[in-house]
């Protein structure tokens, strides 16, 4: 949940006053915002975008519905939504962070997605959109970054339609024999060293690595999904469970 004390979260390892973690984050991604996908690119060897993908399969969207993407970021999962729901549906991409709103904006503008989209700067806890608005609401590596990922769940499943489904696309505990001790040498010693070479911020990358050993597990998540009132939940890992997702439908 939030984690700590009483009036603290978690900051990567640290702890920080709930107030300043938003600012820490968005001090992050305003930093990495310009080479986001290429560090994507790099860090996964390009898997997310088979990761990406798979979500799109999960989304049941039909032509004329609308979907809500959630701490989007630069749109990879917007563009397939607005796919989906074809001309005739709806699709908003919302993130709290300015500069990786515009940059996502650019990036879906300049390969011409744009005829079915919004953009808002808004806050995963405190969405600004009616009750039952949307037949499916996706987050791909944004729910670890919030600092209340209860409230961001039950923001969700209040903007869902009875019938809509959550996507969760987050970096999860590896369950493949032998993975762990690896995929910890690999976050805590190469990401930051190719965050500095590409990304001229080693810290942002070392919090980024830090913040996936914060986040819940597989089980935990799903659970926190059931108490936020979603039902029929459930997971698939991908890359030995690197990466989950998690699905959940608001009946």
């Amino acid at each position: 949940m939030s984690g700590g004390s009483k009036g603290t979260t978690h900051f990567g390892f640290q702890e920080v006053p709930v107030s300043e973690k938003a600012r820490r984050v968005a001090d992050v991604f305003s930093s990495v915002a310009g080479r986001y996908d290429l560090m994507n690119d790099l860090m996964s060897f390009g898997i997310h975008r088979l990761w990406k993908r798979f979500t799109l399969t999960q989304t049941g969207l039909k032509p004329g519905q609308s979907a809500l993407d959630v701490a989007g970021g630069t749109g990879d999962l917007t563009s397939g939504l607005a796919r989906q729901v074809g001309g005739g549906g709806r699709v908003v991409l919302t993130d709290i962070n300015a500069a990786m709103l515009a940059t996502g904006r650019q990036k879906l503008t300049d390969r011409g997605v744009a005829g079915n989209l919004q953009y808002v700067q808004a806050d995963a806890e405190r969405l600004p959109f009616a009750d039952q608005g949307f037949d499916c609401v996706t987050i791909g590596f944004g729910l670890r970054n919030v600092t209340h990922k209860e409230h961001a769940l039950a923001s969700m499943y209040r903007v869902l339609k009875p019938g809509g489904r959550l996507l969760v696309l987050e970096f999860s505990k590896p369950i493949a024999p032998g993975l762990a001790p690896l995929y910890d040498l690999y976050s805590f010693k190469l990401l930051p060293q190719i965050g500095r070479l590409v990304a001229k911020d080693a810290d942002s990358y070392r919090y980024l690595a830090e913040s996936i050993r914060m986040h819940p597990d597989q089980e935990t998540l799903r659970d926190m999904m059931v108490a936020a009132g979603f039902e029929r939940c459930d997971y698939f890992n991908l890359s030995g469970g690197i990466v989950a997702l998690h699905r959940g439908y608001r009946f």
